[in-house]
């Protein structure tokens, strides 16, 4: 079976069972791929031009109005991820985390996120490769009620958390990332 492009627009339930279960390899669409890229540079131009850009140049919440430096906006994003992270219980089974990704892979795809494309990208890495975050089956309610899921998964991204690779593991989300080849 030929990859599944994520386009954005047209994952179906079915290609989610496909991949979550049967293990289907990903790619990212062409049109989602120049999308995605040009939603980010429209963020780094505002950077650039030194607008306030939520999240981005500013704290979140009730710290909105506190502008980040631009040398300090990387800590920034890794300190979010390690304060969502604080799921507990016992992890997800792997085909649930395999949902988790292709449908970020494929909410990203929309390029209405301002990501870089190598976000989506490593995602859909993580799924062809079979890297999968260890995700705890309990977190907060929150305003989605997946901060602390997404929080673990992305852990991983940035060579922390924990994941399994093809099946071993439990293991640092670092070493699974280079077992796998990604970066």
């Amino acid at each position: 079976m030929p990859p599944l492009p994520l386009t954005g627009r047209d994952l179906t339930i079915d290609n989610v069972i496909e991949v979550a279960r049967g293990r289907r390899q990903v790619s990212l669409d062409p049109g989602a791929a120049r999308r995605m890229g040009e939603s980010r540079a429209v963020i780094e131009r505002l950077v650039a031009e030194g607008a306030t850009v939520y999240g981005v140049t500013t704290g979140f919440g009730d710290l909105a109005d506190v502008r980040i430096e631009p040398e300090r906006t990387a800590e920034l994003q890794r300190n979010l991820v390690r304060s969502h992270a604080a799921g507990v219980g016992e992890p997800l089974p792997d085909e649930v985390v395999r949902a988790m990704l292709v449908l970020r892979a494929n909410t990203l795809a929309v390029g209405l996120s301002g990501v870089r494309v190598e976000l989506a990208e490593l995602l859909i890495g993580l799924l062809n490769k079979a890297v999968h975050p260890v995700v705890p089956s309990r977190g907060s309610l929150g305003a989605s009620g997946d901060l602390a899921p997404l929080a673990h998964l992305a852990l991983v991204l940035i060579g922390e958390g924990e994941a399994t690779v093809d099946g071993a593991g439990p293991g640092p989300g670092a070493d699974a990332l280079e077992r796998a080849g990604l970066s």
